[in-house]
């Protein structure tokens, strides 16, 4: 019965992620739409755009003291409705100031989904005792291609925002409530340990043990949200490509990410945590630097493919090393790491955009290029390969629930 449990636990969760990669996908590959409708400028765009991880960040850390009470499960249930109707309301409004409550409210919502997602993420791969955590994010990858291929189509017939948005949802939402029902936690490893896993039960969470990581998510996120920000507006104002064609590199970057984490539990299990990620970490470098460099259009969405698959196994190796560290406080790490993704927006978006207008957006290119090549140094921070993702996490595969 409880090998059942986690299985639909797994299968579940995984929808989970599916929905919001296509979510997520349908509001930043219309990031230049958006801008229209609401007559956003250039100069007030960065503000709109930092907003939303400010407040997710807030929500995240929220989540943390109300995930302890109630569980992530419960509040991951709650969660994605929401998301989904921000959503909608993104592409309802016409004013200025509806436009700031709607992605209010969609990063206050997003917040709480992101930390309590990866929360159950974690705490399933403990219960399997092998790592499946690139698989959940190879499920949003999936979920952003889809998402990227309806912004196109949107584009493609120049329907509005909200007519693109609305049947989206209307799927959506009653797959993810009903998908909600299977929500399950794995709970710890008996006997699970890992390097700084006694200090971490100990005294909570160590933020000395934890910073690290906080340092790889915030670099993989100013990487990720330079993508997903700032992609359209590069091929669109940059490399001279039309509108429908600048929904592409989001969407050919979404591609490899779900191949680079379809295959990266494999890759884990056989190589470790740590040479996995240098070897990401090195390729999405060098996608950043054949993006500044991009002649034209389909140059710049290869090299935009090319960076997607290095940054791929970034963020869901840092969850899961979080869950590794502190094995008895996971769902609060989690939280905690999980503030890091939106420091990595919050700096990312503005400092592309700024450096962007003062300088060159080719030139800003070269700014996620170098600190994304800087998580390299903190590949040990993910154990030795003898560890492989864990130390004692690993069980005998005799044992796999799935």
């Amino acid at each position: 019965m409880t090998d059942v449990r986690l299985r639909r636990g797994r299968g579940s969760l995984a929808v989970g992620f599916f929905v919001q990669g296509v979510t997520f996908a349908l509001l930043v590959t219309r990031i230049p739409a958006i801008q229209d409708r609401y007559g956003i400028s250039d100069a007030l765009l960065p503000a709109f755009l930092a907003a939303v991880p400010v407040l997710a960040g807030v929500a995240s850390v929220t989540t943390e003291k109300v995930a302890a009470r109630v569980g992530p499960a419960v509040v991951l249930r709650w969660a994605q409705p929401f998301v989904l109707l921000a959503l909608l309301a993104v592409g309802a409004g016409t004013e200025l100031w509806q436009a700031a409550v709607a992605l209010g409210l969609f990063g206050i919502a997003v917040g709480a989904l992101d930390a309590s997602m990866n929360m159950l993420g974690v705490s399933l791969q403990r219960a399997y005792g092998r790592s499946i955590m690139l698989g959940f994010h190879a499920s949003y990858s999936l979920g952003g291609i889809v998402g990227a291929s309806l912004a196109w189509a949107g584009a493609h017939w120049h329907l509005s925002l909200f007519t693109s948005y609305l049947p989206v949802v209307a799927v959506l939402l009653p797959v993810a409530l009903v998908g909600s029902r299977w929500y399950a936690a794995g709970g710890d490893a008996p006997g699970a340990e890992a390097a700084g896993g006694a200090e971490g039960r100990a005294s909570g969470v160590a933020f000395k043990l934890l910073l690290p990581l906080c340092l790889v998510m915030t670099f993989a996120y100013i990487g990720d949200s330079t993508v997903s920000n700032w992609s359209a507006k590069y091929l669109q104002d940059v490399l001279h490509s039309s509108e429908e064609l600048a929904t592409v590199p989001y969407n050919a970057y979404m591609v490899t990410t779900l191949l680079g984490r379809a295959v990266g539990d494999f890759g884990v299990r056989r190589l470790g945590a740590a040479a996995v990620v240098r070897g990401g970490a090195v390729l999405a470098a060098l996608g950043f630097g054949l993006v500044a460099v991009a002649p034209g259009a389909w140059a710049g969405i290869a090299a935009f493919t090319l960076l997607g698959l290095g940054l791929s196994v970034l963020v869901p190796q840092t969850f899961a090393a979080a869950g590794r560290l502190f094995p008895g406080n996971s769902d609060a790490a989690v939280a905690r790491l999980n503030v890091f993704n939106y420091v990595g927006f919050l700096i990312g978006s503005p400092l592309v955009g700024a450096l962007g207008d003062a300088w060159s957006y080719r030139g800003a290119m070269l700014v996620p290029m170098v600190l994304v090549l800087v998580t390299v140094v903190y590949a040990t921070s993910f154990g030795s390969r003898a560890a492989r993702y864990g130390g004692g996490h690993e069980r005998p595969r005799t044992v796999d629930v799935g």
